[in-house]
Formats: structure tokens, C-alpha cells, sequence
């Protein structure tokens, strides 16, 4: 009989199941919809982080600050490692390229405003010390203390070796889905926020210019409306002599 300390210990193959993309972002969708309770979106304060233990270094959570703008309140070591530095407190889209933020911007605007949830595929170019390397990102809507949907939770999973921080990604991708299954979903569009002038109206090529509006006659001066009654307005003032 092999002695006590040799008894051998059951472990669950899933909880060593290599680190995927799809993987994580499937049990992240899972625990979003465990702590719903049957509600159409959880609250904040119902998401515990030993619930995602398992994908908790590719988690964060997210507080929109402005219309298709959002801070990073809490986020996993993997996201810590991308950018090289703590990520707290920064804007989400900082792991955006340029030329990705906009699009990105109306695609959170949406997960906020349907409410409905979002996923992103993404890919940082190879360059120096910097090779390729592709991610999905996850978003999902919640409410805050107050009842509005203004918090997400999400992930940001890249697959390979990082190479030299900070790594910033491009849009591939995007696909929005209904938080109720066979419910309807918002298009995300651009938000008219900023400063963007309105628009003018269209005028045909060599159109007349418009006349100017007639200026509003100052009360207490008198008008006049011929070139005689003008001229009659004029008056000579002769300069005072002094005293002698």
C-alpha cells in the first residue's frame, strides 16, 4: 500500500488548458452572463475577481468618461506587460494606433448606448524588436451604482511574444452582438461631439452671391433715404475760438 504522502490529487484538465484568445474571451462572456441573474445587463459591483480567476491577468474594467471615450478603472498584468507601464487611469483606446481610435471610439460608444456587446480583432504591426502579434478584445456592457450603463467589462488578449513595449494595435475587425439573443443591435456611427462646424448649405457652381441683410437702422439717429436727405444731415461744425 503506497504510503499517505503519495496519494495522488485530482486536478481539472481545463484549469491547464493552454492560454487562447477564444478561450479567454469565452469565459469572460460566461461569467458576464452568470452574475446577469437574470437581468438584461449585471452591475459593477457584482463582478468579483475571484469569479475570473483563471482570465483575471487579461481583464479590465472600464468607466466611459465621454461619448466614445472610456478610462481604464482596473486591468490585468497582460495589459500592464503591452504597454510596459501601469495602465490605470489611462484612456483605453492608448492601445489603439491613430488611425484606429476613431473607429474604435464609435464602436464603445455603441456597447454603451444600445446597450450591446463588442468584439474587436486586432494586430500590431512587426517592427523593430517588435514582431507581429494578434489580439482580440472583448466588451460588455455594465451598470454603475447609479443604474446607468457608464462601467464595462472587458478583455485584451495578444497571442505571441510582445517584443518591446508599449504595443499599440490596428482595427482589423469589429462585430458588435445583442446582450439578448435574438435581440437587435445599434450600428456603431460617429458621434457628433467636438468641435466640427455645422454644415453649410449647397450652392450650385456661379451662383449669386446672397444680398446682404438690411442692417437694422440705430434708434435715435435720423435716416435718410434719397442723396438730398443725406446731404442734409451733414452738418459744418466751426471750430471754438478762444478767449481772448
Amino acid at each position: 500500500m503506497p504510503p499517505q504522502d503519495a496519494m495522488g490529487r485530482i486536478v481539472r484538465l481545463q484549469d491547464y488548458e493552454t492560454c487562447t484568445p477564444d478561450r479567454v474571451l469565452r469565459e469572460m462572456r460566461e461569467y458576464w452572463d452568470g452574475i446577469r441573474k437574470g437581468r438584461a445587463i449585471p452591475a459593477r459591483s457584482d463582478v468579483d475577481p475571484r469569479g475570473i480567476a483563471r482570465t483575471l491577468d487579461y481583464a479590465f474594467i472600464l468607466e466611459r468618461i465621454a461619448p466614445g471615450a472610456g478610462r481604464l478603472r482596473l486591468a490585468g498584468r497582460h495589459l500592464i506587460d503591452l504597454m510596459g507601464m501601469e495602465v490605470r487611469g489611462m484612456p483605453v483606446c492608448a492601445f489603439l494606433n491613430t488611425s484606429s481610435r476613431g473607429r474604435f471610439s464609435d464602436v464603445l460608444e455603441s456597447v454603451f448606448k444600445a446597450p450591446q456587446m463588442a468584439r474587436l480583432t486586432l494586430q500590431g504591426k512587426p517592427d523593430y524588436g517588435r514582431p507581429q502579434l494578434n489580439a482580440q478584445m472583448l466588451l460588455l456592457p455594465l451598470r454603475s451604482d447609479l443604474g446607468d450603463v457608464t462601467r464595462a467589462l472587458g478583455c485584451l488578449v495578444a497571442e505571441g511574444d510582445t517584443g518591446i513595449a508599449p504595443r499599440r494595435f490596428d482595427i482589423l475587425a469589429d462585430e458588435v452582438m445583442p446582450i439578448i439573443e435574438g435581440g437587435t443591435t445599434v450600428k456603431p456611427s460617429p458621434s457628433a461631439i467636438g468641435f466640427a462646424e455645422g454644415r453649410a448649405d449647397f450652392k450650385p457652381r456661379g451662383a449669386l452671391p446672397d444680398k446682404p441683410a438690411a442692417e437694422k437702422p440705430l434708434r435715435g439717429f435720423p435716416q435718410a433715404e434719397t442723396p438730398e436727405e443725406r446731404r442734409a444731415l451733414f452738418r459744418v461744425i466751426q471750430p471754438r475760438q478762444p478767449d481772448a
